[in-house]
């Protein structure tokens, strides 16, 4: 069989289920969001660019700035001042730092600012890392799905 006349099942593995003449929508389409522009879902480029930039911040702040202690002996400090600058700022602005440079915010799923437990639980998903990385089609990680958030952009 040549590479022409790959079944079907090949096609979408290889490929994807868009491949296979699948249509799911845009992200956000099944949120009732709009497709581009303010209160879209953000990208995967500026999210992780905020989370970047974000982990710069508080690494800073522990090794030159307020604590100026050695990360490499208390790994768990960076972490802490992650989930208390997350806490602080998207309980109460929707944003960090990093999400107000690369123009995104938390959203509730009604579009308004989300409450503080979704935010406290979101926020300790996304320390653990591992809820973060797995995605679903509106491009919401495991932590947003658990909050009943979304990352939209500004």
């Amino acid at each position: 069989m040549s590479s022409r006349q790959q079944p079907r099942w090949t096609q979408t593995w290889l490929g994807g289920v868009r491949s296979a003449g699948i249509d799911l929508g845009y992200p956000g389409e099944r949120l009732g969001l709009p497709q581009e522009g303010s209160g879209s879902v953000a990208g995967f480029g500026r999210r992780i660019g905020a989370v970047l930039v974000d982990w710069l911040i508080c690494t800073w702040a522990i090794t030159q700035g307020l604590l100026r202690l050695d990360p490499t002996r208390e790994p768990w400090v960076p972490v802490l001042i992650l989930a208390a600058e997350y806490l602080l700022l998207v309980g109460t602005m929707g944003m960090t730092f990093g999400m107000r440079l690369f123009g995104v915010r938390v959203a509730a799923l009604d579009g308004g600012q989300p409450r503080f437990v979704p935010v406290l639980v979101r926020t300790f998903l996304l320390c653990l890392a591992v809820p973060a990385l797995i995605w679903d089609r509106d491009q919401r990680g495991l932590h947003d799905r658990a909050a009943n958030t979304v990352v939209v952009r500004l």
